[in-house]
Parts: structure tokens; sequence; C-alpha cells
């Protein structure tokens, strides 16, 4: 049987990539709670095949025997990640480094969860694993956006220069099960509010876009990434991973109302600094390589995370 750690393993995707993975592996659920839930994998405690490990990744990680790693210990969230930006940038770096030296130690494989944010406000769309971005380097957001560009560059590198197996998913906007409510991220605070009866918060017109995934489409795409051998041989295996149907947040926020029976009102603020103003990935290489595309729809997505919430009573 594989043993599999998980960093950010009690996180949002973390936490639903732990429950799929103990169906066929020994999982190490490596978390510092700073962002993860205790709660998320309060079930999993008395499996034998679970571990929990609480540990910061900024530190050297001691372990022996690992066959893979999946390495999304990070803020994701930009109230979460913009909160101790200094501490976002050290886990980016020091956690990635430390991640990679253990599987130079190891020889275990490795996963990294990347973000569209490394193409910040893109300005070619829909956008391709090829694009090299539009990120504000000394932004608000640049603590998130730069550390998950530098930690892309470590594992290249790593590549390059130690042979490792690393693959890099670049994860576009995913919702679902297990989400903090209080995350800040855009379904979560729509919904929230509508089940609150609270004004739904959008900024500028609501007119910028983003691609929801429903989280089971996203770990089976994980999944499928980590163990495909049909990568290009001497390309660095690097893949997007999100949903193409491209939705505006006024939209979103109109489907939640209705999906939740909420008399809630919209109410309009500024546009906050360095916002994409449009998100869309290209998953051409996902369909061909790892046969993979989303299969929930937005509609019954949101019906999930909404129950969820509910019972969370964020």
């Amino acid at each position: 049987m594989k043993r599999i750690l998980i960093t950010g393993g009690a996180g949002f995707i973390g936490s639903n990539l732990v429950t799929r993975l103990l169906k066929e592996a020994q999982v190490l659920c490596l978390d510092n709670f700073s962002t993860g839930s205790r709660e998320n994998i309060a079930s999993h405690l008395n499996s034998a095949n679970f571990t929990l490990l609480e540990h910061d990744v900024i530190h050297p990680i001691e372990l022996d025997f690992i066959d893979e790693i999946y390495h999304l210990a990070c803020p994701a969230s930009p109230p979460d990640y913009q909160k101790d930006p200094i501490f976002t940038i050290k886990t980016n770096f020091l956690g990635t480094l430390n991640v990679l030296d253990l599987a130079l130690k190891t020889g275990a494989k490795i996963l990294h969860a990347s973000t569209s944010e490394v193409y910040g406000d893109p300005l070619e769309h829909p956008q391709k694993e090829s694009y090299w971005g539009n990120v504000n380097p000394n932004g608000i957001r640049s603590c998130y956006d730069e550390g998950k560009r530098i930690a892309e560059t470590l594992l290249a590198d790593h590549w390059r220069k130690h042979g490792l197996d690393v693959r890099i998913v670049r994860i576009f906007n995913t919702y679902g099960v297990n989400m903090n409510p209080h995350d800040g991220r855009v379904v979560t605070n729509f919904i929230v509010q509508a089940l609150k009866g609270l004004p739904i918060t959008l900024y500028g017109e609501g007119k910028q876009t983003r691609s929801f995934c429903y989280v089971d489409d996203l770990i089976d795409g994980i999944i499928k990434a980590m163990g495909s051998n049909d990568f290009p041989p001497r390309e660095l295996k690097l893949v997007n991973l999100g949903n193409p149907l491209e939705q505006t947040v006024l939209s979103l926020a109109e489907k939640i109302l209705e999906l939740t029976s909420s008399g809630s009102k919209l109410a309009f603020k500024p546009l906050p600094l360095d916002d994409p103003t449009r998100r869309k990935p290209d998953i051409t290489l996902a369909r061909k390589i790892l046969n993979w595309e989303p299969k929930v729809s937005l509609e019954a997505g949101l019906k999930k995370t909404i129950a969820h919430l509910k019972k969370t009573k964020g």
C-alpha cells in the first residue's frame, strides 16, 4: 500500500483529497492549522491508515518511506494570505523547499498545487499553460501570486538539476464541501450572506469573470495528474485544472440568490487592487493527457455547497 503525504491536508482541498486517497493508501496529513480545520479530518482520526502530523512546512520535515507527496500547504484565500504576507511567502518558498528536500531524501514523486493566480490579471484569454502571466510583483496579492510562481521555479529547477519527478497543477477557482464559511472567497461570501439575508457584496459592476470547478472534479484531476505517464517527454509536467465555463461574478450571485430563495439585495463596492478582470482556463492539455474535464454542473455543485454551509451555520 502506498504511503502518501498531503501537506495542508486539513484544508478545503486537502481534506477532500485525504478522504479520497484513504480508500487506497496510507495517508499522512500534515497541517499547522493556520487555516485548516480539525473538523475537516475528524472522521478519519480513528482510521488505521490515517496519521495526523501537526507541523509547519516552513520547518524541515523528518519522515521516511514516502511514495508520493501532494503539496497543498498555503493560505489560499485573499483575507488569509494577506493577513500575514511574509508568512505566506515563507510558506511558498521555504515550505516548498522543505518538501522538495524530503522528496530528494525519500525518492517520492511530488505534485504541487499551484494556482491560476500565477497568470495575474491575464492579457491572454483563456489562459494556456504556456502563458507567462501579468503579475504585479509588489501588490497586495503578490505574496501569494509571486509566492506560487517562485514555488514553481523551485520545482522546475529540482526537476532539471536532480531529476525529481515533479508535477504542477494550476488550480482555478474551486468550491464545495469543507470550505470555511469565513474564508472570504466569493462563493462562500455569497452563500453565507444569502443564508443570513445580508446584502450580497459585489465589487465593481460584478462583470469580472471566474470559472468555478466543484471540488470532486478537481480531486479527480489532481489524482490523475499524479498518476499519469502521458505527459510529453523532456517537458515539465504542468497542467491547468479548472472549469472552462466562464461566469460573471454577478451571474454567480444571482444563481445563489435563486438557489437559497434569499431576499438579500445586491451591494456594489469599489474593485480591490489587482483583482483579475477575467479568468478562464484552457484545459486542452488536461483533456488530452489526463482524459479529464469537469462533470459537475454549477447548479449541482452550488446546491451541495449550500447544504454544507447550512450545516456549519456559517
